[in-house]
Order: C-alpha cells, then sequence, then structure tokens
C-alpha cells in the first residue's frame, strides 16, 4: 500500500501542477479579448501600488536617445506615458528607435500595458517634432480661411504624419479664445476670437486627427485666451465671474464634451473671483471635478499642463505637493517634464500616501481606470498607432504626408487677410526693400518682385537696434518705391511705430497675429497671413503680385485693423 502511494506521488504533484498553471497563465494582459471596462478592472484589481503610481505619470527625458534613467522608469516602474518636446526631435530616425525601444520595454511589463507617446503638433507656431513634418498656416489661418473643411484636413494630416513617427497623442486642438490682443502666448495658436468659430474649428481638427487614431487633447481648459501672462512663467490672473466663463470659454469644450474629445488638457490659470482664491485650476477640485466633471459631464481622459512650470508651482510649493494635490483634485495623468531628482521625489511621496491614505488609493484609482481606458480605446485596434515605428523604414522618407505639401499651400491662399488695401496689386518692375526677420520673407519676395533688395533684423530687437533699424529704413527709402515691413511681435511693432514719416510707401506683411497693427492706425496698406514657414510667406505675396484675390475674413475682432 505504502508502494503504491509512493509511486503514485508524482503524479499527483504533476495534476497539481496541471491545474494550477492555467490559473497563473489566466492573468489578464493588455491585449486580452475582453472588454475595455471589464479588462480595466480585472487588472486594476490586479495592480501592485508601484504599478498604479506608474500609470498616472507622463515623463519628459533630455536628449534624443533614451537615457537609462527613462528606461528604468519605463521598465520597472511601469509609467503610463512619455512627453516628447523639442529637444528630443532632433532626428527623427533616433526618434522612432527611441520611441520603439520604450514600448518595448512596456511591453515586457507584467500586463504589456503600451505608453501614451505625447507631444505639441499644434500646427503653425508650435511644432516640437520639426524635420519634414508638415510647417502648416496656423490655427488663425484656419480661422480666417473659415472652412471646417480646412480644420479636419490639418488634424487629419498632422495625426498621419505623428502617427508615422510612433507618436499616440497630441496636445491638440487649442480651443483657447482669443479674447485678450496682449495674449502673446496664445495668439495665433488660436482659432479666433469668436467661441463658437472655436469650438466648430476645433471640433473639425479634433475629428480629422481622430481619423489617423491619434489621441486628442483640447487645451487649456478652462481658457487661457484673456490673459496676458504665460504660465510657463507665472500664474496668470483671470479676473472673471463663472457667468462669463460658460459664456464664452467653455463653449469650445461644451462642444468637444458632447462629440467624446477623449483628452482634456488643465492649464495652470488662477480664477480668484470665481474660487476665492489663488489656486490654480489645475489643482483645483472645483475647476476638474464640480466643473469638468460633474458639471459639464466629462467622462474622458484629463492631464495637467506641465507641473514643471512655473504656474503650478507659484506658491513655492515642493513638485511632489503639487503632484499630490493634482490628483486629489482630480487629474488623471500628472506631466512633469523634469528632471529626474523630482521624478524620483515625486515617486517616492505618491507611494508613501497610498500606504495609509485611503482616500488618496481612491484617487489613484480613478485615475489609473481611466488612463487604461484610454488606451484600450486607442491603442488596440489593428490601424492603431505603431508601437515598433522604426520597423517601417527611415521617418524621413515617409513625411511629409502624402498630399500635405499642396494642402497646405492651398490653405494659405485661402486664409491671407487683405486689411487695408490702396496700392495692391503691386507693380513687377518696381524697387521694393524687404526688411524683417525670416529668411522665406526674403525667399519669397524676392521670387516675385526680382528689383527687390532687403534688410534683416533681429527676430526680438533691443531697444538699440529697434532705433537703428528704424533709422536705416527712413533713410534708404528714397531709393525704394515701396517698402515691405514684416511685422511679427511687439518688438517689431516699435520699428514700425517710428517709420510713420514714410507711411505712404510702407506695406506692413503681418505674420503670426495682426493685432499689434491696431497700435498704428495711420498705416494705409496692410496684409495679414498667420504662419511663418514658406507656404505663408508665398501665399501673402502671391497676392501682392496680383495672381488671386483671397476671399478670408480676419479671424480677431479689434478696432482699428482694417479700413
Amino acid at each position: 500500500m505504502f508502494l503504491r502511494d509512493l509511486r503514485s506521488f508524482p503524479v499527483c504533484v504533476l495534476i497539481v501542477l496541471l491545474l494550477t498553471l492555467p490559473l497563473q497563465a489566466a492573468e489578464p494582459q493588455f491585449y486580452s479579448e475582453e472588454s475595455s471596462g471589464e479588462l480595466s478592472e480585472k487588472l486594476l484589481a490586479l495592480m501592485t501600488d508601484e504599478e498604479k503610481i506608474g500609470q498616472i505619470l507622463m515623463l519628459g527625458y533630455m536628449g534624443d536617445r533614451p537615457s537609462e534613467e527613462i528606461m528604468m522608469w519605463v521598465r520597472d516602474r511601469g509609467i503610463g506615458g512619455i512627453k516628447i518636446f523639442g529637444w528630443n526631435a532632433n532626428d527623427l530616425s533616433n526618434l522612432t528607435y527611441t520611441i520603439s525601444a520604450m514600448q518595448k520595454a512596456a511591453s515586457a511589463n507584467r500586463f504589456s500595458i503600451p505608453l501614451l507617446i505625447a507631444t505639441d503638433q499644434e500646427g503653425g507656431w508650435v511644432r516640437h517634432v520639426r524635420g519634414n513634418t508638415s510647417m502648416t498656416p496656423g490655427n488663425l489661418a484656419l480661422g480666417a480661411s473659415d472652412y471646417l473643411y480646412d480644420a479636419w484636413q490639418t488634424g487629419y494630416y498632422i495625426g498621419l504624419e505623428l502617427k508615422t513617427l510612433g507618436i499616440n497623442m497630441n496636445f491638440a486642438p487649442v480651443v483657447d479664445v482669443y479674447l485678450n490682443p496682449e495674449a502673446d502666448v496664445i495668439g495665433p495658436r488660436a482659432f479666433s476670437s469668436d467661441p463658437v468659430k472655436t469650438a466648430m474649428m476645433g471640433l473639425s481638427f479634433y475629428r480629422g486627427m481622430d481619423m489617423t487614431g491619434v489621441i486628442s487633447t483640447a487645451k487649456h481648459f478652462p481658457g487661457h485666451g484673456d490673459t496676458d501672462k504665460d504660465s510657463h512663467g507665472t500664474l496668470p490672473r483671470i479676473d472673471i465671474e463663472l457667468d462669463q466663463l460658460e459664456q464664452i470659454d467653455l463653449i469650445p469644450y461644451k462642444i468637444l464634451i458632447n462629440d467624446n474629445i477623449p483628452s482634456i488638457m488643465v492649464g495652470h490659470l488662477s480664477f480668484p473671483r470665481i474660487t476665492q482664491d489663488a489656486r490654480p485650476a489645475s489643482l483645483s477640485a472645483f475647476f476638474i471635478t464640480d466643473l469638468l466633471r460633474n458639471e459639464l459631464g466629462y467622462k474622458g481622459l484629463i492631464i495637467s499642463d506641465d507641473l514643471f512650470m512655473h504656474g503650478a508651482r507659484s506658491d513655492g510649493l515642493p513638485l511632489p505637493l503639487v503632484c499630490e494635490q493634482g490628483i486629489r483634485a482630480g487629474l488623471d495623468l500628472l506631466l512633469v517634464s523634469r528632471n529626474p531628482g523630482e521624478h524620483e521625489k515625486i515617486w517616492v511621496h505618491l507611494l508613501n500616501l497610498m500606504k495609509d491614505d485611503q482616500l488618496f488609493r481612491d484617487a489613484v484609482d480613478r485615475s489609473v481606470r481611466q488612463v487604461l481606458l484610454t488606451k484600450m480605446n486607442y491603442l488596440k485596434s489593428e490601424d492603431s498607432v505603431p508601437l515598433a515605428p522604426d520597423e517601417t523604414g527611415p521617418p524621413e522618407e515617409r513625411l511629409p504626408a502624402a498630399g500635405a505639401p499642396d494642402f497646405f499651400l492651398q490653405q494659405a491662399l485661402r486664409s491671407v487677410s487683405v486689411l487695408k488695401n490702396n496700392c495692391f496689386p503691386l507693380e513687377e518692375d518696381a524697387r521694393y526693400l524687404l526688411a524683417g526677420s525670416f529668411s522665406s520673407f526674403f525667399y519669397e519676395g524676392r521670387n516675385r518682385f526680382a528689383r527687390s533688395d532687403f534688410h534683416r533684423f533681429s527676430y526680438n530687437p533691443d531697444i538699440a537696434e529697434i532705433a537703428e533699424t528704424a533709422e536705416t529704413i527712413e533713410r534708404w527709402s528714397s531709393s525704394y518705391d515701396h517698402i515691405v515691413f514684416n511685422l511679427h511681435n511687439h518688438e517689431t511693432l516699435q520699428i514700425l511705430k517710428r517709420l510713420e514719416p514714410i507711411k505712404e510707401k510702407l506695406i506692413v506683411f503681418s505674420v503670426l497675429t495682426p493685432v499689434y497693427l491696431a497700435e498704428v492706425p495711420w498705416v494705409q496698406n496692410s496684409i495679414a497671413v498667420y504662419g511663418t514657414g514658406d507656404v505663408s510667406f508665398r501665399a501673402g505675396f502671391a497676392y501682392l503680385a496680383g495672381d488671386y484675390n483671397p476671399d478670408s475674413i480676419v479671424p480677431v475682432a479689434m478696432e482699428g485693423l482694417t479700413e
């Protein structure tokens, strides 16, 4: 009997092992074929505190190759996302290699949860990934051409190009309503000063990009268009009541939320007359939970603007405590660009809170659930943004997207705004002095008007250069039939103000935003384009040469811009 039992013992052990193996293998994976709701709950129930904290972090890194530090965060701590900045994208082949390496490391983790790879590719002025990607005419140009199709196509082409690079999330569209002419940090990034037009352009842009599988992010909630301060360096204070916010700034969000925009970024903006304190919206339970979640009914992902920005830390609060406040207020994803030392402090602090703070644990669970659902909705289909973009060949050979160059030239032509006209079209054989800062301005101008000379000044001239440039232009003006002056910011406006004595010869070629022209009502001839790329300058000079007559509008409502 004993010998028989002894002989059967290994068989029993084998049976037990065979029975337990399926249980171990049955642990769910991100790519398991279950509904997103059920799978996200299963994953959440199995995740450790470390895995949960990882998923609510989106970090930046330095350089154009993955450092060992950032690979450790991906491999060992399972962070939720990576933010691609301009300094990471100097070489697009390096960028696709880096993204592929990071996604491979993420897929080797316990649940194979891929990374959100995000950037700021708004179009026009803000374009963190350069190289062969399209330099679009910009959002104000879309407002000027006033065609929703143009916004849809712009979002679509930007999405296609990001998809080629393995970037699956874009912090766009910008739906700030351009209310304050001094809002330099927004300016041409906005679509319009009209909230409804802003909403419809933003909606079309999102729908176009959504067709490519790239996650759209509307920003900067609840509205950055009514301040002259930049939240990168300070905390902007916007002194308006809640009803004004709802009647203007929130209109784009209401429309986008109704159309299920997948992500919204909250800005570092203070509204003391609404909240009775100076806390930024990005750390405010009122704005994130009460207003965005509950009143507006938003069910998507809520991400902070970069918490390393001074606008989030204006009261001197340490960054780990800033991140804690953001999660408690209702943020789902914490964007922290740098640096490794701060990243480590954040990790330790948030992990310690998970040990004995049930309210914080509940808040983290809510955030992780939303991060997982967003990833499942966008990163699991056969047509999703590729996790290994380096396997499809050199990106330079596939950019810009097919059809994009022709479209963006046509869109630039549609968007030229004629502000004041007393001499257009210009005579081809007249003599012109082109005064500006952009190489494309000189190239395109000389290409259309052969008898042109040029005078270059700095993009941001100081006081001495302002005076010297104005004096030189005025002195040389007697040798030319017209002076074509390229206006693009407050500093170049100071040059222009000194040129009133030669106003009869002056033609102002405004780029980016035309609001500065309101301060020089004596200008007799002026046009506006809204980008600084080749196509924008080409379109402007095509009009000046008499090739066509644009049928655009001025997207910014301000007295003095037009006749």
